[in-house]
């Protein structure tokens, strides 16, 4: 471009400039505008008379989908063209990984959350029942499908991989975290959240919680070859584990504890494995060429 050319502008353009801005504006954006309905409804605040049918699933899901994994398809199309498409979604196929990640991923999780659990309760707990234990792999799966799929293709495979490039292992988890949460906070207008009952812990700990646990998802990404079928299943054992087994093993654990508690372990994971991989999540730095031609596009989110 000569001196003489005016400045390139317009929407295109300043994607192509900031897309992780682009993304979690855009990620926000949309989901908010879809949820909009189901927090007005009964199901939420209740301006709105009117009880979404399938509760959760049709009121939260679309805009979970029209989020995240969207704006991530849309912006690595405008920004990175065909080839860029081919590695986002090639790491939404990339199941080779070691079996100890699929341990880690489906029995450290639940694991993890008996320990806190037991302290929690003080011992207290009881066997599960067996239709909750039959149903447990069948609703991963469909958590998969769900909130796996809608969440990690732009948190992990789209976000992650751009700000690690400028900010390192640590710093990026940091980062990546309270914007993590920050997607999540209309919902808790609505019984996602718990509305009207639940009080203001419920949010802190969830921001807590999602800072936390965002480092542990970081290592796994990282140390699994960036494999988003193993951040997928790390995600989705926690949901899982929460809502199938969790109240039925431990019933005298409150409620409103429930976040707390796992906040609480999430952070000690997170610690050991920030002072066991002195901050780097096993991140990899890439080519030197490439993090350069990077560097300007990550360099608004700091």
């Amino acid at each position: 471009m000569s001196p003489a050319d005016p400045p390139a502008t317009g929407i295109r353009t300043l994607i192509r400039r900031r897309p992780l801005l682009s993304f979690f504006v855009l990620a926000n954006l949309l989901s908010w505008i879809a949820w909009t309905p189901y927090i007005l409804s009964n199901n939420g605040l209740g301006v709105w008379d009117y009880t979404f049918p399938g509760g959760q699933l049709l009121g939260v899901l679309p805009g979970a989908y029209l989020g995240p994994i969207f704006s991530a398809f849309l912006i690595t199309a405008l920004v990175d063209g065909r080839a860029g498409l081919r590695k986002w979604v090639g790491r939404l196929f990339r199941w080779k990984a070691s079996w100890k990640w699929y341990a880690v991923s489906l029995l450290a999780v639940p694991a993890v959350m008996l320990a806190a659990g037991f302290i929690a309760s003080g011992g207290e707990w009881r066997f599960p029942s067996l239709t909750l234990l039959a149903l447990y792999v069948p609703y991963l799966i469909l958590q998969m499908v769900t909130t796996g799929l809608a969440e990690e293709p732009g948190w992990r495979d789209f976000a992650l991989p751009r700000l690690q490039r400028r900010l390192g292992g640590w710093r990026s988890a940091l980062v990546l975290g309270p914007l993590w949460a920050l997607w999540h906070m209309p919902l808790f207008f609505s019984d996602w959240g718990g509305y009207p009952d639940a009080d203001w812990t419920r949010p802190v700990s969830f921001i807590v919680f999602c800072i936390a646990f965002n480092v542990a998802v970081a290592y796994v990404f990282n140390r699994t070859g960036q494999s988003l079928p193993m951040v997928m299943l790390l995600h989705v054992s926690v949901n899982n584990f929460a809502s199938v087994l969790w109240s039925d093993i431990f019933p005298t654990i409150d409620e409103e504890m429930v976040l707390p508690v796992q906040a609480v372990a999430a952070v000690i994971v997170a610690v050991v494995i920030v002072v066991l991989t002195r901050g780097r999540l096993g991140y990899k730095p890439e080519a030197p060429v490439a993090a350069i031609a990077d560097a300007p596009q990550v360099a608004a989110v700091r």
